[in-house]
Parts: C-alpha cells; structure tokens; sequence
C-alpha cells in the first residue's frame, strides 16, 4: 500500500483508485494503517511484561502459537499514558518476518480514500506524527494520519521515533 501512497505522489492518479485503510484512535487523534498490512485485530490481551525491554514494549503475547511483541503507540509517539480503565484495542502487524501488536486506544472502520486526495505530511504536522506517518486526509473536520508502519517500528528501543 505504501508504494500506491509513493505513486500518488509522482503520478496522475486515476478518480476511481482508492487506498483502504483500518481507523484507529489515540485521544482525538484519527490514525489509518493500510488494510494489507493488517493481520488481525485484538481486543484486551494478557500481555507478559519483558524484563529489561525498552519503554515502548508493553510485553509479549501468544497469537494461535506464535509470539508477539506488543508496543504501547502512545509512548512510541511521546504521549501521555493511557487514561485509567480504557480498554484498549491492539492491530497486529507484520514486520520483517515478526508479529507485533500495536496497542491504540480504539479501532475504527475501514475507510476506502481516493488516492486523489491523498496529502504528503504537512510541516504543520506533530513531530512525533510527522516521523511515522506517510501522509495525511483531510476529512470532514479532522485529520486522518497514515501511518507509516516500518518507521514505527524500525526504531524500537530508542529514546525518541527516527
């Protein structure tokens, strides 16, 4: 999906091409993750903390027998922790050859966008957001924010998203 998303920005893009992608939230802040980079979605999970791993490692879990790493989104983007009794949703992904379920607060709709109105990251954008997203929607009244999942997750363990 990403190399659409790279192709949009190059090419002229045909009215009907579209890019789907699975809504999630934290706060008030509307994210999108391309629907093929999904491979499930989670409700709470039992999360076995790590000893020693970095901050952004919420722990491991059991998904049908292989292991999962899950990340806390919000502290990889430097926000506050979640608020008490939020019943967090997770999305595993798949990156170089690993499972890992990204913890958000909510899951929302797969939204089908016309690439035509895709927006490459604005510099009005969050630092933290600009650093991990691949471009942006506007919708009606908000911002949808595509993230850009290997970014994400290519700088595990460092203080700060690359």
């Amino acid at each position: 999906m990403t190399q659409n998303l790279a192709i949009a920005k190059t090419h002229d893009i045909s009215p009907t091409a579209s890019n789907d992608l699975l809504t999630v939230k934290i706060g008030d802040q509307l994210f999108g993750i391309p629907i093929l980079q999904v491979q499930d979605v989670l409700g709470s999970q039992t999360v076995t903390p790590v000893p020693l791993a970095p901050p952004e490692v919420a722990g491991s879990l059991n998904l049908r027998g292989r292991i999962v790493t899950a990340i806390k989104v919000r502290q990889r983007l430097s926000l506050p922790a979640a608020p008490a009794g939020l019943h967090e949703m997770s999305i595993v992904v798949e990156f170089e050859e690993e499972l890992y379920s990204l913890i958000f607060d909510a899951v929302g709709d797969v939204l089908s966008l016309s690439l035509q109105d895709y927006e490459a990251n604005p510099s009005t954008l969050d630092p933290h957001f600009r650093s991990v997203a691949d471009g942006i929607y506007r919708l009606d009244g908000q911002l949808l924010v595509v993230l850009d999942v290997p970014k994400m997750l290519r700088g595990i363990g460092n203080d700060s998203v690359q």
